[in-house]
């Protein structure tokens, strides 16, 4: 196996006895389970270092999993010249203040106009690990969702990036709205999160999904409003909005898991990515970043400020 193309988790307790896919698939965030039977079916996953052969295999305790990436894939996604506020960036990896309203890659509906198109213009290449549709993507957040990601520009920051995401180790904390007052300071919501079986465009809290545990605290109470401080402990698609939603305080300005009516004429939710920790996947070195949400995040909380 080529080690530097490698992620490892060790299996413990709370997965022991489950089968191979859906257990690598919650521990290795930025993978499917569709995307993890692929590896497992290409030979691209071990045991212990013995080539996992099904699926459907039950992991022990202790075992030692390995997923080998596979091969890069030529990036095919066009170079944009399109605005970018670069907050950090060195010959291994970029740290970009990604504007509300951009889609971070190409995809379905999204040919063009991606923070990817924008990074490889800037960047001239970025790691190749996701292929044609996420160069360089380590982790994302929504469209309508403003803040910090860190991007790879080459194959061995990606994995060492990738391998901090799989682990837990980076440091992700949001700011975000919520309706209504909250009963206490902080708390943590732990539930599983997985497609919404009566509207599969939806994420749910769901029986069997992957787990999801999102720690939030109070930052400002307003007259039925509250500014939360979020963080992350694991990094699920919507995984906050699914979470704060789960809990009765959906995000203002979130028609998808809150009210369709909503005040202000927000377009999107009240949602920042506001703090991203993590060490550099060549040096080592811890670095930690910090952007203010943008103008229209900071407006609102004015007239939250002034509400009656």
């Amino acid at each position: 196996m080529n080690e530097e193309a490698t992620v490892k988790f060790l299996i413990d307790e709370e997965h022991a006895g489950l089968r191979a896919d859906g257990v690598l698939s919650q521990l290795f965030e930025e993978a499917s389970r569709s995307y993890v039977q692929k590896l497992i079916a290409g030979g691209h996953v071990f045991c212990d270092g013995t080539p996992l052969l099904s699926k459907k295999e039950k992991l022990k305790q202790g075992s030692e999993i390995t997923i080998e990436l596979p091969p890069a894939v030529p990036c095919e996604a066009m170079p944009q010249d399109i605005p970018l506020d670069i907050v950090y960036e060195d010959g291994d990896l970029i740290v970009v203040n990604k504007p509300k309203g951009m889609v971070v890659h190409p995809a379905a509906g999204n040919a063009d106009g991606t923070l990817v198109n924008g990074l490889l213009y800037h960047c001239g290449a970025l790691s190749n690990i996701n292929g044609v549709e996420r160069p360089g993507i380590v982790h994302r957040i929504d469209k309508d969702t403003s803040g910090l990601l860190v991007c790879a520009k080459t194959d061995a920051a990606h994995r060492g990036l990738a391998q901090q995401m799989a682990d837990h180790a980076c440091t992700r904390q949001y700011r975000g709205v919520v309706f209504y007052g909250m009963k206490e300071e902080s708390g943590t919501v732990d539930a599983p999160i997985g497609r919404d079986p009566s509207n599969r465009l939806r994420m749910a809290v769901v029986p069997g999904g992957r787990r999801a545990v999102t720690h939030w605290r109070v930052s400002e109470v307003f007259n039925g409003f509250t500014e939360i401080r979020a963080r992350l402990e694991t990094g699920r698609t919507h995984q906050i909005r699914v979470h704060m939603a789960s809990i009765h305080h959906p995000l203002l300005g979130d028609t998808v898991y809150g009210p369709q009516k909503q005040p202000y004429s927000l377009q999107g939710q009240m949602l920042h990515a506001e703090i991203l920790g993590f060490q550099h996947p060549v040096t080592g070195q811890y670095m930690e970043f910090r952007a203010d949400p943008p103008q229209e995040y900071l407006q609102t909380l004015e007239k939250l400020r002034n509400r009656k």
